[in-house]
């Protein structure tokens, strides 16, 4: 984290004080040992169809800053009911990475969840991990998603800083929560003992906040009445106004932070009072009042955080440095600290399958983009609801639903109303009373360059002491290394700074055998990832969506038809270019599954109602789940995998336990989790087959199994293991509609026109973004994202025709 250059120059300018103090000491244990991360994901759609590719781009920050901390980031898919679908383990440079899901075409029409984080963001609070609903559809499901249009909505009042005296002007927050807010709603406060008569009328200021102002009185006890377009009322009961205490009045703009202080019937008024401002986990600003006074004020310096945009969080304390009132404010709101790429060659042809470029212009700051671009089916839908600006100033660092974020950094928003919901929210990185008593989180994630694993070599099932191993690791596409490792005392061994992105095998033998095939088989190695998936133990967000019957008569939206058709379009692309070659080995594997399963399967096992997976003949990418019922969620229709709390995972087959069998006998969850997936060679799940009803099968391989489909020869003796390593996205492939095959195309309906997480220039010249137009594009939504050398963001999301 880039430490505060100004932190000096705000204490010289301020009031003596003790320096030191167990405030100071508290603060830059924070910033030096517990700086945190966020994360924001610019995903390429806002809703899929079962089968699609999801793509994303993840950006993670160190308070406003491109992290400096992770190299790792774990981007989990999980259903409605909190279970883990997939996951994928992103490398970062230099804060930044991108992957791909394909989604599984058999998922059940229904909300699901995008969670992001790194291993030390497990470190905190999981209210700070970016959890995102994403809707997935599927027309073959019986049900089918709605919005929800309830227009269900809730009001709290909040005084700023969290203090209501009596004879003190306050500005009162009034924040509205809801799924669906209404656009339009006002209100007013009363004197409860009067109810007909309006003290003061407000105006909402947006979808999420109203802002008053008054006077309370002494022993009145005030209400504030709030209503919808729709004339549905709400009442909130404010406190009584006390007779004493502290008051703390913030203003914002270009020229820094205002504050005034207002003490109410204190004996020795701000005497030994300490003003503390904080940006992130850092001290940007602190202030001592030595005399006694009623009230002081102060203006922070708009440079206070380097120049930069962020969260100020003043905090005011006492003589016995206990905290009597906290306030939020945005540093320099009317002037943001990002930078609007130039973009040559717009507008952009919309005629139908044209061919459409454009530049951005590069600068010696920049050295890649971030770039989607997008067909607007319906132009007066709402832009994105969270962008990078949002994230970055305000959605990453607080957890409270925020209805369109995006909002307060486009121009767009009322100059009041950003104000206005920072005074109705906390700051809950951190709390003053924790960190001065030294409660800080148990940090139980390590930090690790790359990837790293935590091994264990035992040789004839005892601990391989003090002992040299050698490493080779082989790649998919050939490559080799080598490396030599020690275990120690309890035979364990760390390997760190792994990368790889495609997979590996890793082979291993003692350094004291003259030749690798003297290795005794009884040599085991177990490697465990310490880049992993931490438990999710917060419920995920409410759903903005229900789920209803689906009706045969109501056909699918505009935008899941046109994503209907694409992904026709695909597989008629991918199966045109399939060559004969292909077509006969994926006969050929055919025909080896049907022998393999005739030759384990017997009896009642033999149901035609069945999924049959073959893991000796084919590819099943399982060696990375550490057990078979995780691999089998999402594989088959109807089948789900939940876990019975302790921590085992049931298979359920239309939301009843299935049966489970070990080599056709009778056997528990218990059995199947601990069983390696290496030793599987085929996974039944049958559907009310007889006597058996619904059951999932697992056949153990047998000594003469071995694949005869593209399977190299292993040496002999040869001890290995496959490693969970970071996954490559998916390649994003542009259509060429010169070539013959998407000629074929005969209604062309992609959203997605363009995706490059890492458009870079070309041999000197500007980056450029090169596509083909759809059948229909008319309007383009271009997003164009990137951070120059310090971490300044640049930032463009527009359409355009």
């Amino acid at each position: 984290m880039k430490k505060n250059n100004v932190l000096l120059l705000a204490l010289l300018s301020c009031a003596t004080f003790q320096a030191q103090d167990k405030i100071q000491q508290a603060v830059e244990n924070l910033q030096d040992n517990y700086n945190q991360e966020k994360v924001y994901l610019l995903l390429c759609k806002s809703q899929y169809i079962a089968g699609e590719d999801l793509r994303f781009k993840a950006f993670v920050l160190e308070g406003y800053n491109k992290t400096s901390i992770s190299t790792s980031l774990l981007v989990e898919l999980y259903d409605s009911k909190k279970n883990l679908l997939e996951y994928k383990t992103i490398s970062l440079k230099n804060g930044e990475g991108d992957g791909s899901f394909t989604l599984n075409k058999h998922l059940e029409e229904n909300v699901y969840y995008i969670r992001a984080y790194t291993p030390w963001m497990a470190n905190f609070s999981e209210e700070f991990q970016l959890i995102k609903e994403i809707p997935i559809y599927n027309p073959e499901s019986p049900k089918q998603l709605v919005k929800k249009e309830n227009g269900e909505w809730t009001v709290k009042a909040f005084p700023e800083s969290g203090t209501f005296m009596v004879g003190v002007p306050t500005n009162i927050s009034v924040r509205l929560f809801s799924e669906q807010p209404p656009q339009k709603w006002n209100g007013y406060l009363i004197d409860a003992a009067k109810p007909t008569e309006k003290l003061v009328n407000f105006q909402n200021l947006d979808s999420n906040v109203a802002l008053l102002n008054f006077t309370p009185k002494k022993g009145i006890k005030y209400q504030i009445i709030v209503q919808d377009d729709k004339a549905k009322k709400q009442k909130i009961d404010l406190p009584l106004a006390s007779d004493s205490g502290v008051a703390l009045q913030v203003n914002s703009d270009a020229k820094g932070i205002h504050y005034k202080l207002v003490s109410v019937n204190q004996p020795e008024g701000l005497k030994n009072y300490k003003i503390v401002g904080t940006v992130n986990n850092a001290m940007a600003y602190r202030a001592n009042i030595s005399n006694n006074v009623k009230d002081a004020s102060s203006t922070i310096p708009a440079r206070i955080n380097n120049e930069n945009n962020g969260v100020l969080q003043l905090s005011i304390f006492n003589d016995k440095d206990e905290v009597v009132a906290q306030r939020l404010s945005f540093i320099k709101p009317a002037n943001l600290y990002v930078d609007t790429p130039e973009i040559l060659d717009l507008p952009l042809n919309n005629n139908p399958r044209a061919f459409n470029s454009f530049d951005i212009v590069p600068t010696s700051e920049q050295t890649h983009f971030s770039v989607l671009v997008k067909d607007v089916a319906d132009p007066t839908a709402p832009m994105p609801a969270n962008n990078l600006l949002s994230s970055l100033w305000l959605t990453g660092d607080f957890s409270s639903p925020i209805n369109r974020p995006s909002q307060y950094f486009t121009g767009s928003a009322h100059p009041q109303a950003l104000d206005a919901l920072l005074i109705s929210e906390k700051w809950n990185r951190f709390q003053w009373k924790e960190v001065l008593k030294g409660e800080l989180p148990q940090m139980i994630m390590p930090t690790v360059t790359n990837l790293a694993y935590q091994c264990r070599a035992t040789m004839g099932g005892r601990e391989l002491t003090n002992a040299t191993l050698n490493l080779v690791f082989k790649t998919q596409s050939g490559a080799d290394s080598f490396t030599q490792v020690k275990t120690d005392a309890n035979g364990n061994f760390l390997l760190g700074n792994i990368y790889f992105e495609e997979p590996v095998t890793v082979y291993y033998y003692l350094n004291s055998d003259k030749s690798k095939g003297q290795t005794p088989s009884s040599l085991k190695v177990e490697f465990n990832p310490l880049v992993r998936p931490v438990l999710l133990k917060g419920d995920l967000p409410k759903s903005s969506y229900v789920l209803v019957d689906r009706k045969v008569t109501v056909h699918p939206n505009a935008e899941v038809a046109l994503a209907l058709q694409n992904m026709k379009n695909e597989a008629m692309l991918q199966q045109d270019e399939i060559g004969i070659a292909e077509v006969q080995i994926e006969g050929k594997k055919k025909d080896l599954k049907k022998e393999l399963d005739d030759k384990l399967s017997s009896g009642m096992f033999k149901s035609i109602n069945s999924t049959v997976f073959d893991f000796v003949n084919e590819e099943q990418y399982a060696q990375s789940y550490p057990n078979i019922m995780q691999w089998l969620q999402g594989k088959v229709a109807g089948l789900t995998v939940q876990s019975d709390g302790k921590g085992n995972l049931v298979p359920y087959i239309r939301n009843s336990p299935a049966k489970i069998y070990l080599d056709e006998i009778p056997t528990d969850t218990t059995m199947i989790n601990g069983l390696p997936v290496s030793n599987i060679a085929m996974v039944k799940v049958l559907k009310g087959a007889g006597l058996l009803g619904d059951a999932v099968a697992i056949y153990t391989r047998r000594g003469d199994m071995k694949s005869s489909v593209n399977v190299e020869k292993e040496p002999e003796k040869m001890n290995k293991a496959d490693l969970k390593v970071y996954d490559k996205a998916k390649e994003f492939i542009l259509p060429d509609f010169f070539k013959e095959s998407y000629q074929k195309i005969k209604e062309d309906t992609r959203e997605v026109l363009y995706w490059n997480p890492v458009l870079t220039d070309d041999s000197g010249m500007a980056p450029r973004a090169k596509f083909f137009n759809n059948d229909r594009a008319q309007d383009f939504e271009i997003t164009v994202i990137g951070f120059d050398k310090n971490d300044k963001p640049i930032f463009y999301n527009q359409r355009v025709k």
